[in-house]
């Protein structure tokens, strides 16, 4: 199962993403990529993401940032985007993806909201997030308004900061749903 992150220039908010998701999620049929609606080509991760992946333990001196096309958005099973905007973009480069794409914390809360409801089946994370997936259309009119998670492109360190909070507290409601005998030890 291959997750895609997707923002603007593919070096700030989704390498993030990309380079986080593995520290709450331990499945190996799990993937994660990254690329952006205008994306950078082949350019390393903004220092500013870099320190803090540095904090976490990651070494992101290997990343190379890339544009997103449809033949990356089509292979992908999940694709998770930062603001309206980007899932507009994507859903327009690659229509086929509308179904699995979504703003992060707009899927954090439809994880939540189906965890809590008894609406997820399945022993694997791939068949939890299929059942998720199949919920979504039902479940997103019950659901607050998406948040977006603000681009820190060339401001301080406190901006990236707050977006890199943001994406480990949406992956930590994700994990819970996801696999949740290990998404409690996430928060």
């Amino acid at each position: 199962m291959k997750v895609l992150f997707v923002c603007t220039g593919n070096i700030c908010r989704s390498p993030m993403g990309q380079l986080m998701f593995p520290l709450f999620f331990h499945d190996n049929s799990i993937t994660a990529d990254s690329a952006g609606t205008q994306g950078l080509i082949d350019k390393p991760i903004d220092p500013s993401s870099a320190h803090l992946m540095q904090k976490d333990g990651i070494d992101a001196s290997s990343f190379r940032s890339k544009r997103l096309t449809p033949q990356i958005a089509l292979s992908s099973d999940l694709i998770l985007c930062f603001t309206e905007r980007q899932r507009k973009k994507i859903v327009e480069l690659a229509p086929r993806s509308r179904r699995r794409t979504f703003l992060l914390t707009d899927f954090a809360d439809l994880c939540s909201y189906c965890n809590n409801n008894n609406m997820i089946v399945g022993n694997t994370t791939e068949s939890r997030l299929s059942s998720i997936l199949a919920n979504a259309s039902l479940v997103q009119p019950m659901l607050p308004s998406a948040r977006e998670i603000n681009d820190p492109y060339r401001k301080d360190m406190a901006a990236f900061e707050a977006t890199h909070q943001q994406i480990g507290d949406s992956f930590a409601s994700i994990a819970e749903a996801l696999e949740p005998a290990r998404g409690i030890h996430a928060h």
